[in-house]
């Protein structure tokens, strides 16, 4: 083919890119489309990111204070039915699409009550995609609100409705939201069996993070000699210092205190509870609206610059570190750390749908200066200050354990 020849052949091509070419994906087609952008992705973890979307639908509920149980339930053919005591969606219809708000919030992108702070003050939840994305992602979804003294029903499959809102049935003073659902398999093709230990952590980590709430969940899959399913309650009364505590559970802790901090810094709620052990690790976990940001993020930055430095002048202002000859660095304090950071944002700024980091800049002083006061005024308590001079010291002691082991011949 000669270069003129060439040429033409591009031109002809390019012709044929037109307006014909342009797609344009209506309702939930760009999630079932696209769905690692909305769920992160299509393995096993992003089939239980669908139970933890609709799960923190019923926290956020909790978090504005209409919500106190939730039920999990894994039945025989894994799907899944997540029920609470919330308000219950509503069900009248929308102004401005002249459907149900019931079928909006299932089937639209962007819809929902956390734009409304009216509605949720804070909530996990804030892009408006993340039920409606379950149901895209599902080839059956339930959806079943009790509110108003009856109980409301709709149907969907693949995202979208099988059925109108109807009413089935009266709920007496009942209310809240039940959302059964089982994932498409056409999407999840590595696998739709759910793990029960992977729910049940995300589970236990919602009780710890929100004292008073009651999660249960249920196995329908497994069940003893009486056929009775397996199901664990998980509740906690006191919070994060449970948290740290059960996180601890098998290590040996170099201080008896769990270190409680529950304050607030402008509109920003923030929580810490943190302790110290033998090991040498260091242990955080850090929480935004409860959903869990495993790479951090600003609230982590900040609580290890108010950790680092309060600690440090600390440990010079009482003259422990008199005769230490090498540079102390704040990271030298986290070494045997376990610590639980959690705050509440009016407008967290995560990156990506699945949330795994914080970006909000003012954040950072926000948890550094709430740590910074409360660990002032912990270790002027002059009846811990016994427990404070063991853990600022601590990295001193593993330092010194390290180079003598360093140092130490080999042995055969």
């Amino acid at each position: 083919m000669t270069s003129e020849e060439i040429r033409e052949h591009e031109e002809q091509e390019e012709k044929k890119y037109s307006a014909h070419n342009i797609q344009v994906l209506e309702g939930l087609e760009a999630v079932r489309k696209r769905p690692a952008m909305y769920i992160g992705d299509t393995s096993v973890k992003g089939l239980h990111h669908l139970v933890s979307e609709v799960v923190d639908n019923s926290i956020d509920e909790a978090l504005a204070g209409f919500c106190d149980t939730i039920n999990v339930t894994i039945c025989e053919d894994n799907s899944i039915i997540v029920k609470d005591n919330g308000r219950g969606i509503p069900v009248d219809e929308h102004e401005k699409l002249h459907k149900s708000a019931l079928e909006v919030v299932m089937t639209v992108l962007h819809a929902g009550g956390k734009f409304d702070k009216g509605s949720y003050k804070v909530s996990g939840g804030l892009h408006g995609v993340g039920v409606s994305c379950v149901n895209a992602l599902s080839d059956y979804l339930r959806a079943e609100v009790r509110r108003g003294g009856k109980i409301y029903c709709q149907e969907y499959a693949y995202g979208k409705p099988t059925s109108k809102v109807e009413i089935i049935g009266d709920c007496g003073d009942e209310h809240g939201t039940t959302v059964k659902f089982h994932p498409d398999a056409t999407i999840f093709t590595q696998t739709t069996v759910y793990e029960y230990r992977i729910l049940a952590t995300r589970l236990r980590d919602l009780a710890f993070l929100n004292a008073g709430v009651k999660l249960i969940l249920t196995d329908l899959r497994e069940k003893d000699e009486d056929g009775n399913p397996h199901s664990e309650e998980f509740f906690s009364s006191t919070g994060l210092d449970e948290f740290v505590r059960y996180i601890d559970a098998t290590k040996e802790p170099l201080i008896d205190d769990v270190i409680h901090i529950n304050t607030n810094k402008g509109d920003i709620p923030v929580e810490v509870a943190m302790t110290y052990n033998t090991s040498f690790n260091e242990n955080i976990y850090s929480f935004v609206n409860n959903i869990n940001t495993i790479e951090g993020g600003t609230h982590l930055t900040g609580f290890r610059r108010g950790l680092g430095s309060t600690l440090k002048k600390y440990a010079e202002d009482s003259k422990m570190l008199e005769k230490v000859k090498v540079e102390i660095k704040p990271e030298d304090f986290r070494q045997g750390l376990t610590a639980v950071i959690s705050v509440k944002v009016l407008e967290p700024q995560f990156e990506g749908q699945t949330k795994t980091k914080l970006g909000n800049t003012e954040v950072i002083g926000a948890v550094e200066t709430s740590l910074r006061e409360a660990l002032n005024v912990y270790l002027r308590d002059s009846t811990r200050q016994s427990a404070a001079q063991v853990a600022t010291g601590w990295w001193w002691t593993t330092w010194q354990t390290r180079r003598l082991l360093l140092q130490r011949p080999s042995t055969v």
